[in-house]
């Protein structure tokens, strides 16, 4: 009995531990795809006989060092020309914010021309071997964005709203003609995201929420930039290759953070994330970009069964696989400098901006060792030189290179302006709109005379700030369209950023938005409310309409935002997205002839759901729940006007503004952070002016009787890993006031740089530094756990005022000041 009670125990505990095992298996999330479960392509004009016994010629010939070399990519700012003499790398890209050789990084089109030929000369003059082309990238995401003059066309999200796929081929075509014109081969595009939160940063590089206007318009995009590449001499005939981005499921991270896990199913995946890469394969993309983003816990750039299986095997991709800014450096056993595991899961060309010289070494070291095999190697080389010679760089002509008349021409510009009026969405017209021609028309906003600010991130840089109405010569503002449309009928238009006016207009067009941010510079964390806290552009509204005028409301966003306040202080609220260069489509539509007559509908319908709350971060067409402000669709129009009541202005969320680059600005010190010394005794702050602002600096004294140390502190630890992998620098100005006894340090968390300043440093002079974040890093800080972003530290006396102490994505001029001893 005994026995048997012991038996019937040990029988009931397996079953009860297999059911456990089992259950957690069912919990586990899978990171591992079925192919055979995916939708089938076939890439279209990559491969024929031809061109594979002409790869096959060059492969027998290529050394290894060759070989390794066609599958690295490194940045331009970090690489000059005679670089290539010794290391015959397979191509270079321009960073968003890398700078043609010897120009600024906002530069025209002659610049990047010489700059291109300067590394294809670099390359020729390469002793002995085999010589291969270079391919040269660049992020033309929104037109020729890097480019001075170049044709900004609307932002995804926006093009999105103008559900028209022909469209998007005329864009794609212009764009590539603008790119070609520069000198560069290879636009990193179209994205084809599906956006799932609206948090993330890169929301307006998608189309939209549902993957079937992705699917409709991924095709269309690759065939523009592209052409048809069955004939060969892509670039000859204008056209660049594309770069469909990024595989896979960058849309649908975890809380919308930039570079997350997504975590869905394969089902999910396949049906919300994968539908825009079977078009874009089956009309002939050259190269597809792998993704920063995790697939259920595992890094994209290591994921064999989607890069292979899925990508090359069940989709038919004959092209290369490219990777992202150091991306295979994030795959765990992996750093930037050395990542087989990314080689072997299906990457071709490591995107190896700063690190290529170390991976080159590494990745050759790894073949010869056999923990890259080489027919791995063949396989990745073998795609490059198939889209190499398709791209037609194996032929010297290069008619479109340099050149004029294309970059900005009107013929592209009157498409950049068509898809303006095109994804303008009216949310609300109470009767204001249309304006009459010959109204006297007060124009405010900080985002009315910005071409800057309306044309949002990967702008002339990665973060599409620093830009003034200057660097846009071919470009129009806003308020440049709608005062010249005014006044064509007789009208008044009058500029007051700050609403001013001395004879009341009969309307006040405001236009007013978020600034320009790209990546996960932008992402949001806690609410979707816009201006939480100081709603300085809501009390602009509020104002004119306090004072009897009718106000039209143009927001400028990358994506949709809880503006219920804003939208019941208007009498029309127009989504304006981020148009680009082409303000003037705007008043084609808010701007009616002289009698108020439209001269153009409204044709935009929304392609993301607009939120009732500011806590509706994921909003989507079609999920359980859903409850927007404005549906998926959304879209009012002259023909069919409909008015809008008041909103509920109860955001859910308690209004708090999310900051985690600006440390003090403006002579304060935004939230969450402040300043704190210590001992307080031995550092005295005092304010004073800067760069002509009254106390927008503040003077440090320390008295030098202890070790001290001046820190500006938030209230949790932030993550700076992103901004440490792109490259951002801790940025402020100072005065030298009195020279130092001993030596000073700066640091964030562990990682301490001297920073002392050299004898014979002038005082009394105020200047600038810039620091990379990872400067601090190789130090020792670690950087997803930093309280303070700031500490200046001393042991003697020291006198210096700071001022604007913020992170940088701007990198020219960044210094690395020596470890602290």
């Amino acid at each position: 009995m005994g026995s048997m009670n012991t038996r019937i125990l040990c029988v009931a505990l397996l079953a009860s531990t297999c059911l456990a095992g089992a259950a957690a298996a069912a919990e586990t999330p899978q990171a591992t795809a079925h192919a055979a479960q995916w939708p089938a392509a076939k890439s279209q004009g990559l491969a024929d006989p031809a061109t594979e016994a002409f790869v096959d010629d060059l492969l027998a010939k290529l050394t290894l060092e060759e070989k390794v070399g066609q599958v690295i990519q490194a940045d331009i700012s970090q690489i000059k020309p005679e670089d290539l003499k010794v290391y015959p790398l397979g191509s270079i890209l321009g960073g968003g914010s890398s700078p043609p050789i010897g120009a600024p990084d906002r530069s025209p089109q002659k610049p990047w021309v010489d700059t291109a030929r300067a590394f294809r000369e670099g390359a020729a003059q390469r002793p002995g071997g085999t010589h291969i082309p270079l391919m040269f990238g660049m992020d033309a995401v929104h037109g020729n964005n890097n480019v001075v003059g170049a044709t900004l066309f609307p932002h995804n999200i926006a093009l999105g709203a103008a559900h028209d796929p022909e469209l998007i081929r005329r864009i794609g075509k212009a764009t590539a003609l603008e790119t070609s014109a520069a000198g560069f081969d290879w636009a990193f595009g179209p994205t084809l995201a599906t956006p799932r939160d609206d948090r993330w940063g890169r929301t307006y590089e998608g189309y939209s929420e549902d993957p079937a206007i992705v699917r409709a318009y991924a095709g269309q995009m690759i065939l523009g930039l592209q052409g048809a590449v069955s004939q060969g001499s892509v670039i000859q005939q204008g056209h660049v290759a594309a770069s469909a981005k990024h595989f896979l499921g960058d849309g649908g991270t975890e809380n919308g953070h930039d570079q997350g896990d997504t975590k869905v199913s394969e089902a999910d995946l396949i049906r919300l994330h994968a539908q825009g890469y079977v078009p874009a394969i089956n009309a002939g993309t050259m190269t597809v970009m792998a993704s920063f983003n995790s697939w259920n816990g595992t890094k994209m750039h290591g994921n064999k069964s989607l890069l292979t299986d899925v990508l090359k095997g069940r989709m038919g991709f004959d092209g290369f696989v490219v990777g992202d800014w150091n991306g295979h450096g994030q795959v765990p056993g992996c750093k930037p400098t050395d990542c087989p595991t990314s080689l072997n899961a299906g990457l071709d060309m490591f995107m190896a901006p700063d690190s290529w010289k170390a991976l080159f070494d590494n990745t050759l070291a790894e073949v010869k060792s056999g923990v890259i095999p080489m027919a791995r190697l063949d396989d990745a080389v073998r795609r490059i030189l198939r889209v190499k010679a398709k791209l037609g760089l194996f032929q010297a002509a290069r008619p479109y290179e340099g050149r004029e008349g294309v970059i900005g021409n009107a013929e592209n510009r009157a498409v950049a302006r068509e898809a303006v009026r095109k994804s303008l969405v009216l949310l609300k017209n109470n009767g204001v709109l249309p304006v009459r021609s010959s109204a006297n028309v007060l124009v405010a906003g900080s985002g009315a005379d910005d071409i800057g600010k309306q044309s949002g991130g990967w702008t002339l840089s990665w973060q599409g700030t620093g830009n003034t109405n200057a660097d846009f010569p071919n470009a129009e503002s806003i308020w440049s369209g709608l005062k010249t449309a005014v006044e064509a009928g007789g009208g008044k238009a009058t500029l007051a950023v700050d609403g001013a006016f001395d004879r009341k207009p009969d309307v006040a067009i405001v236009v007013f938005g978020e600034n320009p941010y790209a990546e996960g510079v932008g992402d949001l964390k806690t609410t979707l409310e816009y201006q939480p806290g100081a709603k300085t552009d809501l009390a602009l509204l509020k104002s004119l309409r306090a004072k009897g005028v009718p106000v039209v409301a143009v927001f400028l966003s990358g994506r949709p935002l809880w503006v219920n306040p804003e939208i019941n202080a208007s009498d029309a609220f127009v989504a304006a997205w981020l148009p680009g260069s082409e303000g003037g489509g705007i008043a084609d539509v808010l701007i009616g002839d002289k009698a108020g007559k439209p001269r153009h509908d409204f044709h935009g319908k929304l392609s993301f759901s607009w939120p009732k709350r500011a806590d509706q971060f994921t909003l989507n067409k079609g999920d359980r729940g859903y409850d927007p402000l404005f549906a998926y669709g959304y879209g009012l129009s002259y023909a069919k006007p409909a008015k809008l009541g008041k909103l509920s202005e109860v955001s859910g969320v308690k209004p708090v503004a999310e900051n985690a680059a600006n440390y003090f600005v403006g002579g304060k010190t935004p939230a969450p952070f402040e300043f704190r010394a210590s001992p307080s005794t031995a550092v005295q702050l005092t304010p004073v002016d800067a760069g002509g602002v009254q106390e927008a600096g503040r003077q440090v004294t320390f008295a030098g009787d202890k070790p001290s140390k001046l820190s500006i502190v938030g209230d949790k630890p932030l993550d700076l890993s992103f901004q440490t992998n792109a490259d951002m620098a801790l940025s402020f100005d100072y005065r030298l006031d009195a020279a130092a006894a001993k030596p000073v340090t700066l640091a964030i968390g562990s990682g301490r740089l001297d920073v002392t300043p050299p004898p014979g440093t002038p005082t009394g002079q105020w200047a600038s530094v810039k620091i990379p974040l990872k400067c601090f890093q190789a130090a020792g800080t670690d950087v997803t756990k930093v309280v303070a972003p700031f500490e200046l530290a001393t042991a003697g006396a020291f006198q210096v005022s700071i001022a604007n102490v913020k992170l940088t994505t701007d990198p020219a001029g960044a210094v690395c000041p020596p470890r602290a001893q």
